[in-house]
């Protein structure tokens, strides 16, 4: 018989009932395929993979590391992350799924350890998951992963080159589509894109900008990287928080997500949001407030998927994606999305919600049909 959550408090110091989670409810409702947790006590580990779509082919995502707040909230980002993945996956046209494993990261982690764990754990799904760089997780990590498995993006020679310069291949097409949606042209020299976070993705879309003759202003939190990029690219530094009212074509969030909700869309002064942040939208309902503001707002799960793009044609045909062809799948896609978004008077967010969907179905069908026969 089992212990109730009263008598295990009392076998067991300290112990904290679980926040409950309707796991299947969740899954049931996006048709996930399938939900892992993982732990290990020496050295810490404890994460969850989430594993939206296999049906066209494997599962593509990363390994983010986080500092969650509790169990239920990182459970919830893996979900909605997986999710996403199987979106730019198959807007991508590639094929394969989306996957998406969270650390939860806390101090006294072994971390070398941690990520050798994770790479045994990733080896025993026999190919339904290739594991890429997220937050937190770099060329370190991934080198540890590789240490344990084949289904990971290695870092270094071995592996598929720039995926910060694909991700911001990607985000540049989605922007050039945007200004085109608007104005029937890029006309570069006119244009003021405003940057949020100057990371790497953010300083390599700045420098994509300013080369082309665009005018740009970013905010970074971090005063040392933001004095770094102003001085390298000639870029006008605004103060955190203000990004939201300062006019531009463009607003380009290349930081976390979520930064899109009630609140900044009210204050948002641009004409348009296209940027390489995954899940800008802090819930889907945002993207039609955008639309009723008459903000253009091209989804960033069809054009940040750059990186995607180059490491799952590395693992699937064994040559990476060149940023020439990435910029040209995300920026049809993008330009078609848009094109359609206007002729239905509808947000650009359901219209590639809504196409992502559709051909997931189609391959779901199209394999159910294969394993009646």
């Amino acid at each position: 018989m089992g212990c109730s959550d009263a008598q295990r408090a009392g076998i067991f110091p300290g112990y904290n009932p679980p926040v409950a989670v309707h796991i299947l409810d969740a899954m049931s409702r996006e048709d996930f395929e399938e939900v892992v947790a993982f732990q290990d006590r020496e050295s810490g580990l404890r994460a969850f993979l989430a594993l939206h779509d296999t049906s066209g082919g494997p599962a593509f995502g990363g390994i983010r590391r986080f500092a969650y707040a509790t169990e239920k909230a990182a459970l919830l980002d893996c979900l909605r992350l997986s999710l996403a993945m199987s979106w730019k996956v198959a807007l991508a046209g590639l094929p394969g799924g989306g996957g998406k494993l969270v650390l939860l990261d806390r101090p006294g982690l072994d971390l070398e350890r941690v990520y050798r764990e994770l790479g045994v754990s990733i080896e025993r799904l026999g190919g339904r998951y290739y594991a890429g760089p997220d937050v937190g997780t770099g060329e370190r990590e991934l080198g540890w992963v590789a240490a344990a498995t084949r289904h990971v993006t290695p870092p270094g020679e071995e592996g598929p080159g720039d995926l910060t310069g694909a991700t911001c291949s990607g985000a540049f097409a989605g922007v050039a589509a945007a200004l085109c949606q608007l104005d029937g042209e890029e006309d570069w020299p006119r244009r003021t894109v405003v940057i949020q976070g100057l990371g790497n993705v953010g300083r390599g879309m700045a420098r994509l900008l300013t080369e082309r003759g665009a005018r740009v202003r970013a905010t970074e939190l971090d005063a040392e990287r933001a004095a770094a990029a102003e001085r390298e690219l000639g870029i006008e530094l605004l103060e955190p928080g203000t990004e939201f009212e300062a006019e531009a074509d463009v607003f380009c969030p290349c930081a976390m997500g979520g930064v899109l909700h009630d609140v900044t869309i009210r204050r948002l002064a641009a004409r348009a949001v296209a940027g390489a942040a995954n899940n800008v939208l802090a819930k889907s309902r945002h993207g039609d407030q955008l639309h009723e503001r008459g903000i253009l707002y091209v989804p960033d799960f069809v054009i940040n998927s750059g990186a995607v793009i180059r490491g799952a044609t590395f693992h699937l045909r064994g040559e990476p994606a060149g940023k020439d062809e990435i910029g040209r799948r995300i920026g049809s896609v993008a330009a078609e999305v848009l094109r359609r978004a206007a002729a239905e008077a509808r947000p650009p967010a359901r219209v590639a919600a809504e196409e992502a969907e559709r051909r997931i179905a189609e391959r779901r069908a199209a394999r159910a049909t294969l394993s009646k026969n």
